[in-house]
């Protein structure tokens, strides 16, 4: 699902790449560039966190005359008198007249919408997000998303609006990483896939396969469970003789077939209670109760 999102066939998509401390997905971002530029489109780049030359290392020159960028990395707040672009400047007409001046609705790429996100209130940039989804003044978005830096529902507000969203994490070797591929077709129906790539000097991405072709990963020493009885002074365990001495003893509440027997068929010989009352016991046949102080 990777490569077929790197063709960009789908006009009008949002597509994130989220990515975290731990692993960054700016070269994923100039992927996602270069493979645009190869199919010949006009990218416009609204650059907060790197400059101008540190965007284009690896880029090959010829598709250059095809990439604009914005610089918002020298005076993002607008603190000098000429900025380039601001962060203020994230609007819907603010960006409609940045790009006009291509012949053909180009593909904006933002970097990052988390410097965007911690100067512009949340629902502002969904707005604007949305307006430039549905408004045909770009061909796509493609934007960064820092998403240890914000929270949860922050985050998630932003990929809700996405039409695509690519959380990348380190892999199990150095040069490898783990895509995890949140896809929304326009019919509605949301797909998930889960990939490891690589990229290249040239930034092409290659495919290694999926994380369970290559086998499970093995817990930590510290992940596996240990016995909590294995350090205990007294046994917990029977062993087989214990065990089927158990099983034989007859407990005290428990009656055999020959008790109940037994009680219930009394024969001849069974004991009795016989009562005799004494001749001091003064006892009345007419009236029983009369010993009674009523």
């Amino acid at each position: 699902m990777l490569s077929e999102l790197l063709q960009g066939t789908e006009s009008g998509g949002f597509l994130i790449i989220q990515d975290s401390c731990s692993y960054s997905g700016r070269h994923l971002l100039k992927s996602f560039i270069s493979a645009a530029l190869n199919r010949e489109e006009v990218v416009h780049v609204l650059g907060f966190e790197i400059s101008e030359e540190e965007l284009k290392d690896g880029l090959k020159t010829p598709y250059a005359q095809r990439l604009h960028f914005h610089n918002a990395y020298s005076d993002p707040l607008g603190w000098s008198e000429q900025p380039a672009f601001t962060v203020h400047q994230f609007s819907l007409a603010d960006l409609a007249h940045l790009v006009k001046q291509t012949s053909k609705p180009p593909t904006l790429v933002i970097d990052s919408l988390s410097w965007i996100l911690r100067h512009v209130s949340p629902p502002a940039v969904c707005k604007t997000l949305l307006q430039l989804k549905k408004g045909g003044a770009v061909r796509g978005i493609i934007g960064l998303l820092h998403a240890d830096m914000h929270q949860r529902g922050t985050v998630g507000s932003v990929c809700h609006l996405a039409t695509s969203v690519i959380s990348v994490a380190s892999g199990m070797k150095g040069d490898e990483a783990v895509a995890k591929i949140t896809k929304r077709s326009k019919s509605g129906k949301v797909m998930h896939d889960e990939e490891i790539f690589s990229i290249k000097e040239d930034l092409t991405v290659s495919v290694q396969g999926k994380p369970s072709h290559l086998g499970h990963k093995q817990p930590e020493p510290e992940e596996q469970q240990t016995d909590p009885t294995a350090n205990l002074t007294f046994n917990l365990r029977l062993s087989d003789t214990e065990r089927e001495a158990r099983e034989k003893l007859a407990l005290p509440f428990v009656f055999s077939k020959e008790k109940k027997t037994a009680l219930l068929h009394s024969g001849l010989g069974s004991g009795r209670i016989l009562y005799e009352p004494d001749a001091n016991d003064d006892y009345d046949q007419e009236d029983p109760d009369d010993d009674l102080d009523v």
